[in-house]
Parts: C-alpha cells; sequence; structure tokens
C-alpha cells in the first residue's frame, strides 16, 4: 500500500463563481515536519503556482498545527547539506507561497511551532483560535529559525521581539501574538473566521489583490522609495482589466459595494 499523502489540496468554487483552494497539513499525530511532508508541499505550492486560484487558505488536521520539524531531518548532515537544505525550501515553498498572485490565509487552531510558524508568517493573513500557541524553538538543537521565521516574524512585531521569541525559545499565546502584529485577529472558530475570509477575497478583485501584493514586496525588498517607483505600473496596468472598468461603471450607476469580479 502507498503512504497517505502528508498533505491535501482541495479547489472549490464560491456562490460567486471564484475558485477557492485549501491545503491541510494531514499528517497525523502531530504534523511534523519530515520529509513526506516537505514533498508533498513542495508538489501543492508547484501546482498552485502552475495554475493559482483566486484564493488560498491555509490549515491543518488535528490537535495541533504542527509539531515542528522531525529532528531526524537534521541528523548527520553537515555545513553543504545543511546549506542546500535551507535553500530549497525557501526556492519551493516559501518564496512560491509568497509570489501566489492571491491572497493567503493561514489558520492556526492550535499549537504551532517552527516549519509551520515560518510557513505562516509567509502568508498574507495569519488568524488564530484563542487556544493556539506559537513558537520558534530550534534553539532546543542548537539552531535558529531558518525558513525566514525570524526575519519575516522582525517585519511583523520588530526585531526586538523577534529577537526575544526565537533566543528564547519560549511559546506565545495567540492574544500576545495578536498584540504584536502577528496575527491578524484572533477568533472562536479560526475555521469558520478564515473560510470566510477567504472567499471574500477570492470573490473580489483578485487582479487589484496581486498588485498590492507586488508593491507590498516592493517595499519589503527596497522600502518606501522602491515601492513608489513600481506602483504606477502596478497599478495603472489595472486600468486595462475587466474587474476595474466594471466596478467604475457599477459605481457610477448604482453606487459602491454592489461591483461583482470575475478576476479578469
Amino acid at each position: 500500500m502507498s503512504e497517505k499523502k502528508a498533505t491535501g489540496l482541495q479547489r472549490e468554487v464560491t456562490d460567486g463563481g471564484a475558485e477557492v483552494a485549501t491545503l491541510t497539513l494531514a499528517h497525523p499525530p502531530l504534523n511534523l515536519f519530515d520529509r513526506q511532508m516537505l514533498d508533498a508541499l513542495i508538489v501543492d505550492i508547484a501546482e498552485l503556482s502552475a495554475r493559482p486560484p483566486r484564493a488560498v487558505l491555509l490549515r491543518a488536521e488535528g490537535k495541533v498545527v504542527s509539531g515542528g520539524v522531525d529532528v531526524h531531518m537534521f541528523d548527520g548532515l553537515d555545513v553543504d547539506q545543511g546549506v542546500d537544505l535551507w535553500r530549497t525550501l525557501f526556492a519551493r515553498i516559501i518564496h512560491p507561497l509568497e509570489a501566489l498572485p492571491c491572497p493567503v490565509v493561514f489558520a492556526a487552531h492550535g499549537l504551532t511551532l517552527t516549519a509551520a510558524f515560518e510557513i505562516a508568517l509567509a502568508c498574507d493573513i495569519v488568524l488564530a483560535a484563542p487556544q493556539a500557541k506559537f513558537g520558534l524553538v530550534e534553539t532546543v538543537v542548537g539552531l535558529t529559525p531558518s525558513m525566514g521565521g525570524p526575519q519575516r516574524l522582525a517585519e511583523r512585531a520588530g526585531s526586538g521581539r523577534a529577537r526575544e521569541l526565537v533566543m528564547t525559545g519560549d511559546l506565545y499565546d495567540a492574544a500576545t501574538m495578536a498584540a504584536w502584529g502577528v496575527v491578524n485577529a484572533v477568533h472562536d472558530d479560526v475555521d469558520a473566521a478564515a473560510t470566510a475570509m477567504v472567499r471574500k477575497f477570492a470573490d473580489g478583485p483578485t487582479v487589484a489583490h496581486a498588485a498590492t501584493k507586488k508593491i507590498i514586496e516592493a517595499w519589503r525588498s527596497g522600502g518606501v522609495a522602491h515601492a513608489d517607483s513600481i506602483t504606477p505600473e502596478a497599478s495603472g496596468a489595472l486600468f486595462d482589466t475587466e474587474d476595474l472598468r466594471g466596478a467604475v461603471r457599477s459605481f457610477l450607476d448604482v453606487g459602491p459595494g454592489k461591483a461583482s469580479y470575475a478576476g479578469r
């Protein structure tokens, strides 16, 4: 018998005709990031990149989101192998996830450690349940988080908070993460809230959302001046979309909030 795939990728269509993809970590009992999980994620993210939906939900099954990385992954690696591992995970998971031309929402319902937390930080929006806890605990094996967690945490919460969270290796609750600006919102039923948000995004102006991501990415890489330099082209291109033309006409004819979008 073949092993059950460690992730699941499902595509659905909203009532408005927009495609939503849900990528689920499903590798019991702890959704550990071992080779099977990483390989499954690489395949799923490649599929999403090749055929992007209009919004993505990233979630997990089970009691926890993830107990972290299977430490067997690190046993016996030499320097070159360690470098290759991190380069591969950036190139095939983190960077393609960030580059998806649509909103990506991460739903954390429970414990979210190491790689799972770093993947959450690569998403556009992070939602959490009140009982969720987050940690970058790599110091327990003498390592630092190496899938982009420290820098993306610093971007959201500030460099001092990032140093604290990584160097202490402590767990932080959802309320603290929300206060720090790492988690966007806390919901009692985080799956329902995340699903509603993703469907709302999917029914929205997809090309405009992609332009927003492009402008923010320019700020991340080069600051306000660089973002300003690419904004005219990124925004100007929207005038050639069906969505903008239709929404402008709808606004003028019947007022705001009545437009529908096709993602074109």
